[in-house]
């Protein structure tokens, strides 16, 4: 029980990567906030916060607390940190999850979809750690994680789409940022990025469907590195651009087979790798 007693906040968590990230730590014993918009059924996209919290709640002792929240809107992240600490007592993790996307080029971007990426992937990151800074300050090895890429200012990453490097770039620098801005509180701010595609909605939906989806590992793999990084000492271990597979063959993890949604396709890497 690793993470016993502990309590993760955890953004867009309602599924994919953010749920599977709350079923390992809560497997582990952690409290588990999961905070996300989907509060209704939607055909096209799995799950709410509150079947999500269903599923999470039978992985360990913790407890589960779901909350709906749209990043977009100060206001509702102050509620729903206040929420989660008056719940829990005080947060130890903050998980940066909630994300849009769009690979739109610069001449056939909407400045709707524009405003969209960056108020969720950038300004909601950075105000969702605001936030819970306070909070980080009087844990026990805090941890901020964001879901975002190593940065690399190779063009050929801009060119493809422009808007949405910007947006998961802004992400990752807002944790290399804070890992220098919080060292002398010992909080600890990193990124995670996977090499392969994941089999998660925005897969399936929006890059390449089924065909995307048979050549993808699953959100497990993300979420297995994610426990590795979380239980690090967070005064050593701040400031990098961690990838899943890296981390866990750190970790003494060699076959990853397991986390193949079909074994007997090529894996196809992910954006920015």
């Amino acid at each position: 029980m690793k993470f016993l007693n502990k309590t993760v906040f955890i953004t867009g968590g309602s599924r994919g990567i953010g749920k599977a990230i709350a079923m390992k730590l809560a497997s582990e014993g952690a409290n588990i906030v999961i905070a996300a918009k989907t509060v209704d059924p939607n055909p096209k996209l799995e799950g709410t916060i509150f079947t999500a919290a269903e599923e999470i709640d039978k992985q360990g002792p913790g407890n589960v607390l779901p909350l709906q929240l749209d990043v977009r809107f100060e206001q509702d992240i102050v509620s729903a940190v206040r929420k989660a600490v008056d719940t829990f007592n005080g947060i130890d993790i903050l998980i940066n999850n909630a994300s849009a996307i769009n690979l739109a080029n610069t001449e056939q971007l909407e400045a709707k979809r524009f405003d969209l990426m960056h108020d969720i992937n950038v300004r909601g990151t950075f105000f969702m750690s605001q936030a819970c800074i306070p909070y980080l300050k009087k844990a026990n090895n805090p941890h901020i994680l964001n879901l975002s890429p190593p940065l690399n200012l190779d063009p050929h990453w801009f060119a493809k789409h422009l808007a949405y490097t910007m947006s998961k770039y802004g992400m990752s620098m807002i944790a290399m940022g804070l890992a220098e801005e919080l060292a002398t509180h010992r909080i600890a701010a990193n990124t995670l990025w996977p090499k392969t595609t994941i089999a998660t909605a925005a897969v399936q939906n929006l890059l390449g469907g089924d065909f995307l989806i048979q050549r993808s590992r699953t959100p497990e793999i993300v979420a297995d590195a994610a426990f590795y990084i979380l239980q690090r000492p967070s005064y050593e271990c701040s400031g990098n651009f961690f990838i899943d597979e890296e981390v866990l063959t750190a970790e003494g993890i060699t076959d990853f087979k397991k986390y193949a949604v079909n074994t007997d396709n090529k894996l196809m890497p992910d954006l920015f790798l």
